[in-house]
């Protein structure tokens, strides 16, 4: 598990700034240019762009050619992941309770 808990730091430490975690919840509700975001955030258009190019980086959003404007989103499976090792922690806690309710039951 180690090997796919390190494939993840670039994903965690994307969503780890608040910022870039708003930007990626707004990217899941809609498709959005870099102004548009911009403009629902406490920071200016070149620090999106940069939150967004991290958020790119780790394979989270992509963008979109329209004219002379990109339009991001949120890539669907950037956080397949994640997920899955949420699974499988979450499977392993189940085990171990499972074992220790087995135990418990046992005595």
């Amino acid at each position: 598990m180690t090997n796919q808990v390190s494939s993840l730091d670039p994903t965690l430490s994307a969503l780890a700034d608040p910022t870039r975690r708003q930007v990626f919840e707004s990217l899941c509700q809609a498709a959005q240019p870099v102004g548009k975001l911009a403009a629902g955030l406490p920071v200016s258009r070149p620090a999106v762009s940069q939150h967004l190019k991290v958020l790119s980086d780790a394979g989270l959003v992509e963008f979109r050619a329209e004219g002379t404007r990109n339009i991001y989103m949120a890539r669907r499976d950037g956080l397949a992941g994640l997920r899955h090792y949420l699974n499988v922690l979450w499977g392993d806690v189940l085990d171990g309770l499972a074992a220790e309710i087995d135990k418990q039951g046992g005595d």
